[in-house]
């Protein structure tokens, strides 16, 4: 099943997304800016998300956990915000990954471009992708 997360999910989801504050990710659900995939009432994968100079989408975090990857989770997560985000009249989405993860081929795969990079120091390369909801 995939949802929207909702303020009685913030246990579990903190405990297994510790990229952000538990604050922060209590704002975002707040917000409707994260999705779960959920199974038998356990949290398998989630897509958390933001706007990009305020006004495009932008992918945050993809993530399923482990033993539950490879079996379309990920791509139903996607499929899910995506159809979202066009519902709401956005045209262009964005998500990014690092030069050295497969990430970059899911998303090619799903019809996402490079548009760009971010070069930190002392930091592998973020790819920045987008892709045109309107094709």
């Amino acid at each position: 099943m995939i949802r929207y997360a909702v303020c009685d999910d913030i246990n579990a989801l903190s405990e297994l997304d510790r990229h952000v504050s538990e604050k922060e990710l209590l704002n975002a659900i707040n917000l409707r800016r994260v999705i779960l995939s959920a199974e038998n009432g356990k949290i398998i994968g989630w897509l958390r998300y933001g706007l990009f100079w305020d006004n495009t989408p932008f992918m945050n975090m993809l993530f399923v956990i482990d033993g539950e990857r490879g079996k379309g989770r990920g791509s139903a997560l996607c499929d899910f915000w995506e159809n979202e985000m066009r519902s709401l009249g956005y045209q262009i989405i964005l998500t990014s990954t690092q030069s050295d993860e497969r990430g970059q081929f899911f998303y090619r795969k799903r019809g996402y471009r490079d548009c760009g990079s971010l070069i930190l120091p002392d930091e592998v390369t973020e790819i920045i992708m987008y892709k045109n909801l309107e094709v």
